[in-house]
């Protein structure tokens, strides 16, 4: 994590909106870093983002004038920003993209310009309401009755850091980081505002964001079922649903801390399971891994189909149950079962924590823990990449790119 201490930068940041003749292709988006270009239909361009001061200011217009590119205007943006909104539940079609108002940093706060997101399952049953089984009531309670509490979707970023509230430490305006919003959501958007006590950390410096992005969710949320089951050398590790943005994160940080891991998945999957680290692959279409008389001691259900009552006879005594997806009599039941049992169940990955998504960048850092992407959307396609994570047949991360 840099070491940076806040106490200077306060402006809020200006945005501004250059305007040129003539239409730019993607090739400029290195020369104009961190600037939006947008080709309109009166064939000019426009170059919108941040800008520190009226010196940066002057120095980018230097620099337009030097390409020998005509402008045209200069104007400091209105407090707005785009974002994918969805003002009803439904289908992937009621997510579009929509000028918001633009948040500020509060004390305590981050501002960070959003490079990449993903659309997980998380987004996927937000906007769908499709819940497992009896939680549609209290699920209901955090995301809304009849329309959605929280419009903009995206549990993770990676991004950059560009104004700071009062009080923060740690982070500075210009650090890349990565950072799990949790149940708040609003990563799908120009901008995202994270708490400085978030799971935020420094990204990989060997990857783009588009890759690093895909560390996140299914990285951090491993890691937090497995630190509390306490995976030692040795422990036989299944996983259930291996292919998923959770299951590839599992086989890899279970292989990481030194386990014997099984990854359960369809056929067409294996190699990509294999290639994780997973030393036996099952196939779940012609084989029931309960009923084969192997026994671990950790079985961590990314599906929803093992429920501790069908994988209790595959549990090592004093093993572990992870539930990552379950139902709320699978919940409801998990207490009783692991007194009677003598097991550890665990329901839910806890407080989402800092360290834990360090752990699993450094990880990635030293080649340890690769980010697994099954496709990449540029923003004005969020629509598809929610269609694509509807299927329910996605191989790890979906991401999302933002300009």
């Amino acid at each position: 994590m840099p070491g940076h201490h806040i106490d200077s930068y306060r402006a809020r940041v200006t945005t501004y909106e250059i305007r040129i003749a003539g239409h730019l292709d993607r090739r400029w988006t290195a020369t104009f870093d961190g600037m939006t270009i947008s080709r309109r239909e009166d064939a000019t361009t426009v170059l919108r983002g941040d800008v520190a001061d009226q010196a940066a200011l002057h120095g980018l217009l230097a620099q337009l004038r030097d390409t020998g590119l005509t402008l045209l205007s200069v104007a400091e943006a209105g407090d707005t920003m785009t974002a994918a909104v969805y003002e009803r539940f439904g289908g992937p079609d009621v997510v579009h993209l929509a000028e918001v108002p633009r948040p500020h940093p509060a004390a305590g706060e981050l501002l960070v310009r959003v490079r990449a997101t993903t659309v997980s399952a998380a987004d996927h049953r937000t906007r769908a309401r499709d819940v497992p089984p009896g939680l549609l009531l209290p699920s209901s309670m955090v995301l809304g009755f009849f329309r959605p509490r929280r419009p903009v979707l995206g549990m993770d970023v990676a991004g950059d850091v560009v104004a700071a509230g009062e009080g923060v430490e740690g982070f500075a305006p210009g650090d890349a980081v990565v950072a799990m919003l949790g149940s708040r959501f609003g990563g799908h958007a120009e901008y995202a505002i994270l708490k400085a006590t978030d799971a935020v950390a420094a990204a990989p410096g060997s990857m783009p964001a588009s890759e690093a992005v895909a560390l996140v969710f299914g990285g951090i949320t491993a890691r937090a079922y497995l630190r509390q089951a306490a995976v030692e050398p040795g422990a036989r590790v299944l996983v259930n649903g291996a292919s998923g943005a959770v299951g590839t994160a599992l086989v890899q940080l279970a292989k990481a801390a030194g386990a014997h891991v099984t990854g359960v998945s369809s056929a067409a999957n294996h190699a990509l399971v294999t290639s994780l680290g997973a030393d036996r692959v099952i196939d779940y279409a012609t084989h029931d891994f309960t009923a084969d008389g192997s026994r671990y001691d950790v079985i961590a259900d990314c599906v929803g189909n093992a429920p501790v009552a069908r994988v209790q006879g595959s549990l090592e005594p004093g093993g572990a149950a992870l539930l990552v997806a379950a139902d709320l009599g699978a919940l409801l039941a998990a207490p009783r079962q692991a007194r009677r049992l003598g097991i550890t169940v665990v329901t839910g990955p806890g407080a989402y924590r800092a360290d834990d998504l360090e752990h699993v960048v450094a990880l990635a850092e030293r080649g340890a823990f690769r980010p697994v992407i099954d496709r990449t959307f540029p923003f004005e396609q969020i629509a598809e990449a929610h269609r694509l994570v509807d299927g329910g047949r996605k191989r790890g991360s979906i991401v999302v790119t933002i300009p």
